[in-house]
């Protein structure tokens, strides 16, 4: 298939930008390049992404514990391109031709093994690498056969009504529960464990309370947390680490940290001290890597991570016409002498430094350089709490936030995205019908 695209009025071809990936990134930048440029006419946008809705990627523990209908978050996007002047096209990308400029796209099979679309390919003049970042195991024993990842809305949907199923299971069956049962194992202390564990410690209980009453919430519900490093949240300042580590306590959630794991089991997880952790669930919550198929795709640098390795533009260092943002690029960043960390906020900024890029580049003009500015980090311990460390790199040190004003924060940062995407007007409603709502169904999700 050629993506191509030529001007009624002027009969010159329009410039193709192609994007893979619709998470944060390239969902907000297929957007506003779409009302900025495909509206007029000035490029062709394409975005391509294997699944048919979008979910912002820190709301996947809230799905996972059932304190979030994701029917009410998930943009479609063949509604948000049409509104928005881009094109969407479904499929997961294999392959790259960078001679040819062509991006390549495996066909497209439904849950019942038809093929929906077949492959193809699409050219680009401008490539934009958004494809985001997946778990990374380690290569440890039984993760792949006996763990659950918080990679897509897929699997925190199947992590909770595994949740449920065994609530239920527990509920009606005759006899003592099993050492495992109705216990879940987080592995991982960063972000989305800790705020999977503070999430799932009051879900599991209103799950429970609907009608469940021969299991003792207190007695019987078990979260534990597993962490190889001293402290949880170990890239956060030790006060919230401490303070995070306090509040998961005072909910009952188990935590070890200072303990690698050796191998994942389907009743448990073994450490590499010799001791044993029953669990129903298994979570694998510990470090991330970009997809595997993107090492040394098409020559280009990768890292070990497979990262593609970008200049300060956000270009590849190997070609000027393939760009890559958010968690799938290895971007400077010079005051650290490191590289730019996996963040939504990295993702937003780099979305918007590559809107003006893409004007630049249309006009002949030359780009700028992507400064990634740090404004810290949030993490949320459930429905009224959460803990951070703001501003960072604006007070040269780290303010630290706790409680409702940093609650307010983190919801803060989901309506920037929800706004990048479609404007006060759409949000303002979408956040009052969803109040509505909330008053009159389950504050749990039971199925």
């Amino acid at each position: 298939m050629r993506s191509t695209s030529r001007n009624d009025e002027t009969g010159i071809t329009a410039h193709r930008i192609v994007i893979v990936g619709g998470g944060a990134g390239g969902l907000e930048l297929a957007t506003r390049l779409g009302d900025q440029l495909g509206k007029k006419g000035k490029a062709q946008i394409t975005l391509i992404d294997k699944t048919r809705t979008h979910v912002w990627k820190p709301k996947l523990h809230e799905i996972a514990a059932g304190s979030m209908d994701m029917n009410a978050h998930e943009v479609h996007f063949l509604a948000q391109s049409h509104w928005h002047h881009f094109r969407y096209r479904m499929g997961e990308m294999t392959g790259l031709d960078r001679e040819k400029k062509e991006v390549h796209v495996a066909p497209h099979l439904d849950e019942d093994g038809t093929q929906v679309t077949g492959q193809r390919v699409f050219q680009y003049d401008t490539l934009i690498m958004a494809i985001g970042s997946q778990s990374n195991d380690f290569g440890t024993p039984g993760v792949a056969e006996h763990a659950l990842k918080l990679e897509s809305t897929d699997d925190a949907t199947r992590f909770h009504r595994k949740m449920v199923n065994a609530c239920i299971r527990a509920h009606s069956q005759p006899g003592q529960l099993r050492p495992e049962q109705l216990q879940v194992a987080i592995i991982g202390a960063g972000a989305t464990g800790v705020e999977l564990a503070a999430e799932l410690h009051r879900t599991t209980r209103e799950v429970v309370s609907y009608g469940l009453d021969r299991i003792d919430p207190d007695k019987d519900l078990s979260i534990h947390v597993i962490e190889a490093a001293d402290r949880v949240l170990p890239a956060l300042p030790p006060r919230l680490s401490h303070a995070t580590e306090s509040y998961l306590a005072k909910q009952g959630v188990k935590v070890h940290t200072g303990a690698k794991v050796a191998r994942v089991a389907e009743d448990g997880v073994h450490l590499a001290d010799g001791s044993f952790i029953p669990a129903e669930l298994t979570v694998w919550a510990a470090g991330v890597k970009a997809p595997d198929f993107l090492k040394n795709i098409a020559g280009l640098e990768t890292n070990r991570i497979n990262q593609l390795v970008v200049k300060q533009t956000l270009q590849t260092t190997l070609d000027d016409d393939i760009f890559a943002i958010g968690d799938c690029a290895a971007c400077p960043w010079p005051e650290k002498n490191g590289t730019v960390p996996p963040r939504a906020q990295a993702a937003n900024q780099q979305a918007t430094h590559m809107l003006a890029q893409m004007r630049r580049r249309l006009k002949g003009e030359p780009l700028k350089d992507y400064q990634y500015k740090d404004f810290g980090s949030l993490v949320s311990l459930g429905e009224y709490s959460t803990v951070g460390s703001m501003m960072g790199g604006l007070v040269g040190g780290s303010l630290m936030v706790e409680g409702a004003f940093a609650k307010l924060m983190y919801v803060s940062l989901y309506k920037k995205h929800e706004l990048a995407l479609h404007g006060a007007t759409k949000v303002t409603l979408d956040t009052v019908a969803r109040m509505i709502v909330r008053r009159t169904e389950p504050h749990v999700k039971l199925h």
